[in-house]
């Protein structure tokens, strides 16, 4: 039915609601100084990441350098904790270094959470020495204990202690610590490394990551082995003819007619074309009545 004439505070209402909301504003800075003087622990970290709050890297900084002082020392275990938390969320390892230097759990439960927030402060501030330091402190030296540590987004610890001993140079006992639990990534990581000086010893690793990946008929990780291959091989002035060629069959018997294309040297890459070995290929990791042999 027509609506007819409406009274005006009717029609008010109606254009109010139609009209579009207006975009919410930064909070103003006499407000966000005595927010910050105001808020606890919690209100701080989640304002640090709350864009109507922290609405510039200079109050990220304020409410950090808040952070610090807001509980000086001594503090309990859990209050140490949390404010290192918090400064890890708020972008400031190095602080939430400091702030974890503040106490020193003895053995049990407690040190082992203060030995991983440790460690995550100082791989976000790039810290290898001191991240490696308490990740070999965590297994109290049973390096082997690292190999299905879960470190949180499918990070493990034998794997990010590696990686920190090859920043810092160390790439020989990175290799080493990677072979104390083989599998066919560790053993590809691990050849990466050693072709620097070794390309014999790399060639060897990659033979037995390619067995791994074949008893496992992980197709599509054994492309990628041999794909490493011949790159190792090539830039140590070699030709690449053997794993070029069990490279081709290999991706011929699978259909990976990107792998192929890229052997082929191709130029002008059909967008149709992709490597079945992407999301939703056809070549990952499955069984084969008539396994291919990389």
């Amino acid at each position: 039915p027509a609506m007819g004439i409406q009274p005006l505070p009717m029609l008010l209402s109606l254009l109010a609601a139609a009209a579009p909301l207006s975009e919410p504003q930064p909070m103003a800075e006499e407000r966000f100084q005595q927010w910050l003087l105001e808020s606890d622990l919690q209100q701080l970290e989640l304002g640090c990441g709350d864009p109507l709050i922290s609405a510039s890297g200079g109050r990220r900084q304020q409410i950090r350098d808040r952070l610090l002082v807001l509980h000086p020392a001594p503090q309990s275990f859990e209050r140490v904790m949390a404010n290192a938390s918090a400064l890890l969320t708020c972008g400031s390892p190095d602080s939430a270094a400091r702030v974890l230097n503040r106490i020193s759990p003895a053995q049990g439960e407690e040190r082992r959470l203060w030995l991983r927030l440790r460690w995550q402060a100082a791989a976000s501030a790039l810290d290898h020495r001191e991240a490696a330091l308490a990740l070999r402190r965590l297994v109290n030296g049973d390096l082997i204990a690292l190999a299905d540590l879960d470190l949180g987004d499918g990070r493990l610890g034998l794997d990010q202690l590696a990686l920190h001993e090859a920043a810092l140079g160390r790439q020989d006992e990175a290799v080493g610590l990677l072979l104390l639990a083989p599998n066919p990534q560790r053993l590809a990581q691990a050849a990466e490394w050693l072709a620097v000086r070794d390309n014999e010893a790399a060639d060897q690793l990659l033979e037995q990551a390619l067995d791994q990946a074949a008893a496992a008929q992980a197709w599509g990780l054994a492309v990628e082995l041999l794909e490493l291959q011949l790159k190792l091989q090539l830039a140590a002035g070699g030709d690449g003819a053997r794993p070029r060629q069990r490279l081709q069959r290999l991706a011929a018997q699978l259909d990976d007619r990107y792998s192929l294309w890229q052997l082929e040297g191709g130029v002008d890459l059909d967008r149709e074309l992709r490597s079945p070995r992407q999301p939703g290929g056809h070549a990952a990791v499955g069984d084969f009545p008539d396994p291919p042999s990389p």
